[in-house]
This record gives C-alpha cells, sequence and structure tokens, in this order.
C-alpha cells in the first residue's frame, strides 16, 4: 500500500476533483480558464502558469501522473516537509509551463511574423502561405486558398484586404487554441529529486523486466524526452519540453537550496 503523506494527498484529492468537475460540469469553463495557453492567444490569462497543473485530459493522463506523485513524492516529503514538499512541486510545474511557453513562442515565430505582416498589408501570397503554415500541407480548405487567388488578381480590393485580415486573426487565434495541462512539469521534477537524494534505490517499473537504479531511469527518460521534442512526429501531442522544464527547475532548486550546508541528504 501507498504510504500518502498530507500534502501528497491533498495534491491527489485536488487533481481528482478538478477532474470530475471537468468532465462532468461542462457548463463550468474549467479548461478555458485554467489550462496554459500560448501568451498571444484570447485565453491566455497570467494565472494558468499556476491552474493548469492541476488539470488533465483524462483519467488515463491523471492515473498516469498521480502515480509517479504517490510512489515517488511520500519520501521527499518525509525529508523535507510538507510546506517545501508544496513549493518544489509548484515551482517545478510553474518553471516548466514557463520553459514551455517559450518554446512554444520560438515555434510560432514564422506564423506570428506572417500574421503581423498580413495586419499591416494583406497579400495573396503571404496570406496562402499563412494557411499552409497554420494547416499544414494538404490540409488548408479551398475556400481559404480561393480568397488567397482573388487577392493575388485583385491586390487593392478593399473588401478582400479586409476580408483576408479577418480570417488572418481567426485562423492564428485557431492556432493558439490548443493549451497545455497536467502535472508531468511538476513530476519530472520529483522524478530528479527523487534520483538526485536516493540515487542507488533500485526501481521495479511495469516497461522494464529488471530493476534499475533511480539515477539511471531518470537520465534514459531525460534523453528519451529530449529525443521525442527534437525530432517531434506528427500527432504527437506531448509537451516534451515541459517535462524537460520542469526536470531542470528541480536540478536547479535543489542546488540552490544545497549552497551553504554541510549536509543536504
Amino acid at each position: 500500500m501507498f504510504n500518502l503523506t498530507p500534502t501528497v494527498r491533498n495534491l491527489l484529492i485536488a487533481n481528482v476533483l478538478l477532474l470530475v468537475i471537468t468532465l462532468n460540469l461542462s457548463q463550468i469553463p474549467v479548461v478555458e480558464y485554467g489550462a496554459l495557453f500560448p501568451v498571444g492567444s484570447v485565453f491566455f490569462q497570467p494565472w494558468q502558469f499556476v491552474t493548469y497543473m492541476f488539470l488533465h485530459g483524462g483519467w488515463g493522463h491523471l492515473i498516469g501522473n498521480m502515480f509517479g506523485l504517490i510512489s515517488f513524492g511520500p519520501l521527499l516529503e518525509q525529508r523535507w516537509g510538507g510546506p517545501r514538499f508544496l513549493f518544489f512541486w509548484l515551482i517545478c510545474g510553474f518553471g516548466s509551463g514557463l520553459l514551455y511557453e517559450g518554446v512554444r513562442a520560438y515555434e510560432l515565430r514564422p506564423l506570428t511574423e506572417l500574421r503581423r505582416d498580413l495586419v499591416q498589408n494583406p497579400t495573396g501570397g503571404d496570406f496562402a502561405e499563412l494557411v499552409r503554415t497554420a494547416r499544414g500541407s494538404g490540409a488548408y480548405a479551398a475556400d481559404e486558398m480561393a480568397l488567397a487567388d482573388a487577392l493575388v488578381r485583385s491586390p487593392n480590393d478593399p473588401t478582400l484586404r479586409a476580408t483576408v485580415v479577418q480570417q488572418t486573426q481567426q485562423l492564428y487565434q485557431s492556432v493558439l487554441a490548443s493549451p497545455m495541462l497536467g502535472a508531468s512539469g511538476a513530476l519530472f521534477g520529483v522524478l530528479f529529486a527523487f534520483a538526485y537524494l536516493f540515487p542507488n534505490t533500485e526501481l521495479m517499473l511495469l516497461f522494464f523486466p529488471f530493476p534499475i537504479k533511480a539515477k539511471y531511469f531518470v537520465f534514459f527518460y531525460a534523453i528519451y524526452e529530449l529525443y521525442n521534442g527534437v525530432h517531434r512526429t506528427p500527432g504527437d501531442n506531448v509537451a516534451h519540453f515541459a517535462h524537460l522544464g520542469g526536470l531542470l527547475i528541480g536540478f536547479l532548486v535543489l542546488k540552490y537550496w544545497e549552497r551553504g550546508r554541510a549536509e543536504f541528504y
């Protein structure tokens, strides 16, 4: 049986309750207000850097993260105490979201620049490029390309120019309407802390046929996330860089706590 410590138990309850509310009370826009939308989205709010880590996309998503929390969190809470463990969980999740927003802004930069140019000076060629960039090759709608062609033929038509600007804004916001949610970033911070403090603890994992030490498990897991983040495949909606962000923040916090102490663990 899991020996749940108070803070771990409260985090578990909060995450479960919010998923139940999300799935059963559709009139409450939990995801719209709480998930982390890209900066520039009409749905973005600063508090989402904290609230997103308490929301999940379904029971499978929740169970995976909460299993990690109740497996590795109690030992850390026993070592640090509840307030410090809660701070560590929250700061890793916050830093994870912050890093992911930076990565996402970098990935969206070509689209953002096209949008800016189109709003200032709409042209058919730029609009067609925006559609291809936003939709992906072969996924764009025929009416969008027809509008681009019409503006190429009549570049000074005020109605067409206004329509292109409107469609540009709508298309850009539709791309920004995909939020991030889940406690994975905070969990990766906890995984790193566990491996840092108890590096030679042997873990028996479902997907490993033999015991593996915590330090090796976290190291290979980080390499896996980095590879998948850099070599992203179509349809992959996992925020790999958010996971790495939580791990990085966990490392920085632990090194800060370690300063000036003769014995940290």
